[in-house]
């Protein structure tokens, strides 16, 4: 099984990237979990899913059940091998999608299990032998201070054009470095790679492939479509970022 998740900074295509690879894996003959860990919750439509599931985090009553203990404590390794059957959907391709909701801040309380919850899933869940996790991650880099992409096998950081995207892929690199994540890789999206490409093998990520501007892509979120069931020269290029990504994810497997 592999576990992938897809960062960056805001706006840069991230969700788009998730659900669109999550499909292409699944016709690849994955069985695919999708799992929308972003704040905006807007992987559903990627994905072409009418309606979303219900976030984890508003199951209050399971969360206390499964994290929660007596005297203000909470569990550290909640049980969460029954979470895709019971509050996830099923959408185009059979790909499986959970939505993990965001966990609260501020004057609301301690939601020490809310966190230990989310953490054990991402840890634990398994599907089938020839499986794929894709996570859609939050835009920056707080997931990564909470430590949600523990166990990741590979983290494609989606770049645009401009400084403000690379410093952020900066970043990224040195926190995962401290949460055990060995391997990054980089998506450019929107423009042409020549002046970000370099920086981004400068830093020791490298770059699966890069993604056009395509019209087409616009028009389908207006519509409401998922990029796959449209088409076109940005769906031809994720093909091949899929493509490298996968004989990156094996080139990791046959080191180990």
């Amino acid at each position: 099984m592999v576990k992938i998740a897809v960062t960056g900074k805001g706006g840069v295509g991230k969700t788009t990237l998730s659900g669109t690879l999550a499909r292409m894996l699944a016709r690849d003959g994955y069985d695919v979990l999708a799992i929308d860990a972003d704040a905006d919750m807007n992987l559903a439509s990627s994905l072409g899913i009418e309606k979303a599931p219900q976030p984890l985090t508003d199951y209050k009553d399971l969360i206390e059940e499964r994290a929660g203990e007596k005297g203000g404590m909470f569990n550290y390794n909640p049980k969460v091998d029954d979470v895709v059957n019971k509050f996830g959907v099923v959408g185009p391709d059979n790909v499986k999608m959970l939505v993990m909701g965001t966990v609260e801040r501020g004057g609301s309380g301690c939601m020490c299990p809310a966190s230990a919850f989310l953490k054990a899933f991402l840890r634990h869940v398994v599907l089938k032998d020839s499986s794929a996790v894709i996570l859609d991650m939050e835009a920056g880099i707080e997931h990564l201070g909470r430590g949600t992409t523990r166990g990741i096998d590979l983290m494609i950081v989606v770049v645009e054009p401009g400084m403000r995207s690379i410093e952020t892929a900066q970043r990224i690199k040195e926190l995962s470095e401290g949460i055990e994540i060995k391997h990054l890789a980089a998506v450019i999206n929107k423009g042409t790679s020549a002046n970000i490409k370099p920086k981004l093998e400068e830093l020791g990520i490298p770059v699966l492939g890069q993604i056009p501007y395509d019209p087409d892509l616009v028009e389908a979120d207006f519509n409401g479509l998922s990029p796959i069931d449209v088409g076109g020269k940005w769906v031809d290029s994720v093909t091949e970022i899929k493509d490298r990504m996968l004989e990156m994810i094996a080139g990791f497997e046959k080191d180990n």
